[in-house]
């Protein structure tokens, strides 16, 4: 595992103005492990994203603010999730205190207790948006199969490529001022969620970096990369995203 950042007073305090948003569908037997494993942090939303078993009730008997967001798509359910947490915001007045929004996948996957290690970047005034990334971090045998990690590495190719965009993973662990991702203007609905954020943020001229992330193998089967029409689907819209974002004259 890679090693956790220090959680000292001032990153404590920091804690607080980060907000969890964790698009889930059908994760009843991993919910409850990701949030038992996040640290303390002002407020975790978890976007029920259709789901036909108790994830919904497992995430809200362990504390979570859970939404519901029944039109199915990964960028849907995160952008339901950044719906809530502007609400919040807005209803406490704290966007003066630029809060840090996190994802953070549903199923186990990531190792969400190094959270602290994802925003400290952001609370030391390092970054504006921070990549946990995959690739540089402790990955467990089999965690991520040969498609995600040959998409991985074609998508960021392109990245750099294009853009000269220095990444090495679209990996879905990751940290960003929610100024920032508000002005990012996101709005991928499904697959190529990830892969516009980070484009839009080095366009934007965002700072970012990334940290290593632990991965291990997931609670269940993926619903992407654990099927051939989802590959193949996930794909299909990471490839759009980018050569979109590359040819369009504005969005």
């Amino acid at each position: 595992m890679i090693q956790a950042a220090t959680i000292n007073d001032e990153l404590q305090k920091a804690l607080q103005r980060v907000y969890v948003v964790i698009p889930v569908l059908n994760e009843e037997k991993s919910i409850g492990l990701v949030l038992a494993d996040l640290p303390p942090v002002g407020r975790v939303v978890v976007v029920d994203n259709g789901s036909t078993d108790q994830t919904a009730k497992v995430a809200a008997d362990a504390g979570a603010d859970v939404v519901s967001e029944p039109q199915r798509g990964y960028g849907k359910a995160c952008l339901t999730g950044i719906a809530r947490v502007n609400e919040v915001c807005q209803a406490i007045n704290e966007h003066q205190e630029e809060p840090i929004l996190v994802f953070v996948d549903g199923d186990h996957s990531d190792h969400a207790e190094e959270l602290p290690a994802l925003v400290s970047p952001i609370v030391n005034d390092e970054s504006d948006f921070v990549i946990g990334s995959r690739t540089q971090g402790k990955r467990e045998s089999g965690a991520m199969h040969f498609q995600a990690i040959f998409g991985n590495w074609l998508a960021c190719s392109l990245m750099k490529l294009f853009w000269g965009a220095s990444f090495t993973d679209l990996g879905p662990f990751r940290a960003i001022r929610l100024p920032s991702l508000n002005a990012l203007d996101m709005q991928d609905e499904n697959f190529g969620w990830t892969i516009e954020m980070q484009i839009k943020a080095v366009k934007a001229g965002l700072r970012y970096q990334e940290v290593p992330a632990s991965y291990r193998c997931r609670v269940g089967v993926s619903k992407i990369s654990g099927t051939i029409s989802g590959t193949i689907r996930a794909g299909y819209k990471i490839l759009y995203t980018i050569f979109r974002q590359r040819f369009m004259k504005s969005e």
